[in-house]
C-alpha cells in the first residue's frame, strides 16, 4: 500500500504528556501517509478523544473541529494558578468552608447558554502574530478580546469533601463536572471563572475529552496499541482502526443526488432551487451544512444552505473539480 492510499479518520485516545502535534506526527509515521491532521487541539496534560484525519479526510477536518465537544473534568476549588490548570504555579489559596455541592451546581448552571470567555494567556491563540503562551512565558500579559461560546450542558458528576492541603494551607475541594459545549470553549477558563464566582478560586485539575462531533471515547485507541501493531507488522489490524471519511460527516444533514446532479456536483455545480425541488429535498435553514451523496452513497461534497433554495458548495471531495472554500 502506497503512502497516499490511506484515507479516513482514526480516533486517538490521547495520553497525558504529548502535544496534539506530537500525536499527529506519530500517527503520520505509523500509517505512512503524506497528509495528516487533527481536528482540535488538546492541551498536553489533557487526555481523551483526538480525531486525526488521514489522506483525503483532511479535507473535512474543519467540519469535525466545528462539532460539539464533551468533557469530563475535575475542578479544584480553593487554589488558583497562573495557567488556570494544574501545570501552573499557585497564585492564591482561599478557604472553601462555605462551599457545598449545591452551591457549585447552582453556579455551574449559570454558565450554560451563550457566555463570554477571555482566552487564557497560556493558550495557542494568536495576538499580533504571536502565540499567547509564548508571550506568557516571557512574563508578558496582553489584552485579549473576549469571545462568545455556547455551553449546552454543564453538571456536577462528583463532589469530594474538603481535604487538608499538604502544606497546612486552606482545605481544597475537588469537584467533577461534565460539559457539552461549542468549539473554542476553554475549560480552564470555565474552572477559573467558576471559582471566582464562588469566591474561593479554582483551577482545572484534570481534563478528559470524551466526544468530538460524531466521535466518542468508546471509538478511541491508544498510541501504544497502534505502535505495538506497527512493530509486529500487523498492517491490516492497524488499518482496521481507520474509519471511512463519511463517518466524519455523520452529524450533517444528508441529501442523496440523482446520477445527473452527482456528475454536476463533482464538477463544481451548486444545487439550486430546481435541483432541490426535483429531489424533494426538505427546506434547509440558512447556514445548515449538508453532505451531498451519490446514488450509491458516496460522499461527493459538503454544502451550506443559503436558506432560499441553494446549497453552496463548501468542499468538493471527489475528482473532477477544484475544491471550493
Amino acid at each position: 500500500m502506497s503512502r497516499s492510499d490511506v484515507t479516513g479518520v482514526i480516533v486517538i485516545d490521547k495520553p497525558s504528556g504529548p502535544t496534539s502535534f506530537d500525536v499527529v506526527r506519530r500517527v503520520k509515521t505509523l500509517f505512512k501517509v503524506k497528509r495528516c491532521g487533527h481536528t482540535g487541539t488538546l492541551d498536553p496534560t489533557a487526555t481523551g478523544v483526538l480525531p486525526i484525519c488521514l489522506g483525503d479526510a483532511t479535507k473535512v477536518a474543519g467540519f469535525v473541529a466545528d462539532g460539539e465537544k464533551e468533557y469530563a473534568a475535575t475542578v479544584r476549588f480553593g487554589e488558583t494558578t497562573d495557567t488556570q490548570d494544574a501545570a501552573g504555579k499557585t497564585l492564591e489559596r482561599k478557604p472553601t468552608s462555605a462551599l457545598t455541592e449545591a452551591s457549585v451546581a447552582d453556579a455551574l448552571a449559570g454558565f450554560t447558554g451563550l457566555i463570554t470567555q477571555t482566552p487564557p494567556m497560556y493558550s495557542a491563540r494568536k495576538v499580533d502574530g504571536q502565540r499567547l503562551y509564548e508571550l506568557a512565558r516571557e512574563g508578558k500579559e496582553v489584552e485579549r478580546e473576549a469571545r462568545t461560546v455556547h455551553i449546552d450542558e454543564a453538571r456536577v458528576t462528583f463532589y469530594t469533601p474538603a481535604v487538608a492541603h499538604k502544606d497546612g494551607g486552606p482545605d481544597v475541594v475537588d469537584v467533577g463536572i461534565f460539559v457539552r459545549c461549542s468549539k473554542g470553549t476553554y475549560l480552564r477558563t470555565l474552572a477559573a471563572d467558576l471559582g471566582e464566582k464562588l469566591g474561593c478560586g479554582a483551577h482545572l485539575r484534570e481534563l478528559r475529552r470524551v466526544r468530538v462531533g460524531p466521535f466518542g471515547i468508546d471509538e478511541g485507541v491508544g498510541l501504544d496499541k497502534l505502535m505495538e501493531l506497527a512493530k509486529d507488522g500487523k498492517r491490516e489490524e492497524l488499518l482496521a482502526y481507520v474509519m471511512p471519511l463519511s463517518r466524519a460527516l455523520d452529524e450533517l444533514a444528508d441529501l442523496r443526488l440523482d446520477a445527473a446532479l452527482a456528475r454536476r456536483v463533482a464538477h463544481g455545480h451548486s444545487p439550486g432551487p430546481s435541483d432541490l425541488s426535483r429531489l424533494r429535498a426538505p427546506p434547509y435553514p440558512r447556514g445548515r451544512k449538508v453532505r451531498l451523496t451519490s446514488p450509491e452513497g458516496e460522499v461527493l461534497a459538503v454544502a451550506e444552505s443559503d436558506g432560499v433554495g441553494t446549497l453552496a458548495l463548501l468542499r468538493v471531495l471527489v475528482g473532477g473539480a477544484p475544491d471550493e472554500e
